[in-house]
This record gives structure tokens, sequence and C-alpha cells, in this order.
């Protein structure tokens, strides 16, 4: 049973898109809409400031995110082999049928949907795909380009598939959108260093470890006993100054899509910065727990934001009658 908060966006959605009014497509998006509530919390917060129409395509670009990243991420129950079937089977339904619609899978389908309702380029989708497909065997990367060629695939790409949704008013909005979405990963990069290392993984560049007299080894020791010893933090407060440096490569960007999607972007903007801002507060003490920002701070960013978005909408809604 779809709720009924879900299925007022998936109306919404159908008078541009008819696709929506199927039954089991507005199931599929509703299996990517739980997926977002439960596993993005920041950004699914963000997303309610959007136009409802627009809000069940960024399920689906969420959803297909974390369906992909959970077979190799989950911490108890990692199956590599699945994520290299799916894949395969997603794009082998973008060959052999109509935009995907043979996907075997909800989240599959819902994705497909919105490629096609946004002409999404499929480049994307095989880049981010590779990149899941990298977090099977590569478990560090020596300089920080090889970082950003992971990156582009795990978040850049992301960020160049939502910005359709959001409309953008100009090309400069693209490289923005790009900026944005690699912060929005570094930033991650720095906060879960330790559940990474659970994982055997270690986002932070080997040369970016030389320079503050690190290795490898030195993080999984500092994880095994529970502490962050002052190099460590050092270490990441270089990769934060170099993620602030994205976020304000970015900010500009905020203003270059529709007015109705600008707080959306906004508030997922200051959530993450916030989640960095979180980081530096505690020191970089990261290895011995996780940095979380409190729903009160979260709710303190994004309800302002809600109240602007929908004087947007109605902004919108009154030009349009009037003209």
């Amino acid at each position: 049973m779809i709720p009924r908060s879900s299925a007022v966006c998936l109306d919404a959605a159908a008078q541009d898109d008819p696709a929506l009014l199927e039954e089991d497509l507005r199931e599929a998006f509703e299996a990517c809409r739980l997926l977002h509530a439960e596993h993005g919390k920041t950004y699914y917060l963000a997303t309610l400031l959007l136009p409802p129409a627009k809000r069940p395509y960024v399920w689906a670009l969420y959803g297909f995110a974390r369906y992909a990243d959970e077979f190799v991420d989950s911490l108890t129950d990692p199956d590599p082999d699945a994520l290299v079937r799916w894949s395969d089977e997603f794009i082998a339904s973008l060959d052999s049928h109509r935009d995907g619609e043979g996907a075997a899978e909800p989240v599959g389908r819902a994705m497909a949907a919105t490629m096609r309702r946004w002409d999404l380029p499929r480049e994307h989708v095989e880049a981010f795909l590779e990149s899941m497909r990298m977090d099977i065997t590569t478990t560090g990367y020596a300089t920080y380009e090889d970082l950003r060629h992971y990156v582009y695939g795990s978040a850049a790409v992301i960020g160049l598939e939502m910005l359709p949704v959001l409309e953008p008013l100009t090309p400069d909005a693209a490289p923005r959108a790009r900026a944005l979405g690699e912060a929005f990963q570094l930033t991650n990069f720095v906060r879960d260093v330790g559940e990474d290392l659970d994982r055997g993984r270690v986002y932070v560049p080997e040369e970016d470890l030389a320079r503050f007299g690190l290795t490898r080894e030195d993080l999984f020791a500092a994880r095994a006993a529970g502490t962050t010893p002052q190099a460590v933090r050092d270490v990441l407060a270089f990769e934060a100054e170099r993620t602030r440096e994205l976020y304000a490569y970015a900010e500009p960007g905020l203003d270059m899509v529709h007015p109705t999607s600008r707080d959306c972007l906004r508030t997922a903007y200051l959530l993450y910065g916030g989640i960095l801002g979180e980081v530096e507060a505690a020191g970089f003490d990261v290895l011995s727990r996780r940095v979380k920002v409190g729903m009160g701070r979260r709710l303190a960013v994004a309800v302002p934001g809600l109240v602007r978005a929908r004087l947007a909408r109605w902004d919108e809604a009154r030009w349009t009658t009037a003209s």
C-alpha cells in the first residue's frame, strides 16, 4: 500500500509522465523512497523541499545508488557477486528493452523510468556502476587523482544526474553540480573513516597519509585501539580543507537552478557542510565513534527552507496563471 504522501508526489509527476500511473512502476518508486528515507536521512529531508512532482525521481536516483552500494558496503552481509549480476542485468535491460522496462527488480525499473523522463546519459550510470565494482577489489588509492576517478563515478555523476531534475538555468551549473557531488562524498569519507576501515578500505590517499608520516597500517591500528592519534586528526583536517574548497566552488551553483529547486539544493549543501562542521568540532575524533548531526540542527536548517520553497512554488503558480 503506497502512503498518501507518496501517492500525491507520484500523481503530480504523472501529469508530465503518464507511465507513473502504472501500479507496478509506482510501487517501484515507493521502494526507492523507502531506501532513501531509511539510509539517506540528511538528503531525504532536503528532498521534501522540492515540488512534489520532482521528488519521485530523486527517490529513484538515491535508491538506485543505495541499492548498488549495499551489495559491497554492508557490514553484515556483503555480496559482491550479486552486485556484478545485478549491474549486468540492468545494463542488459537498457539494451534489450525499450527504456529499460525489462529491469528485473523495482529499483532498476524506477531508475530506467527516471533516465527516460530526464534523458539521463547512460554513460553516467555506467560510470557509477564501475565505481561500485571498484569497491570489490580496490581497498585504497595511491594519489588524490586516483581517488577522484573513483569519486567521479560514485558521486560526481549523481550530482550530474540530479541536475536535469533541478532544472539548470545555465550550462555553468554542471561543473558546480559535479563539485557538490564530490564534496558530499568526501564529507562521508572524512566522517566514516572508521566504518570504512571495518570494511577493509581506506579512502585517504596514500600520498596524503605519507605527508603526515602515516601508513594504512597506522589507521587500522588506531581503529583497533579505538583512538584517533594527532597525526590522523591532522590528515583528516587536510582532507576536510580540500572538501571545503569543493563546497566553495559549488556554492554559486545553488542559484543556477530553477527557483523551486534552490531551497532543496541549499539545504542539502548546508546539512552536509554541517556534517563536516560537526567532525571539525569533534576534533576529527572519528575512529572511536561516528559523528552525527542531531535532528534539531537538521530541522533548524530545513524548516526555513521549507517555507521559502513553498513561497517559490506559490510565486511560480501565480505567475504561470497570470500569463
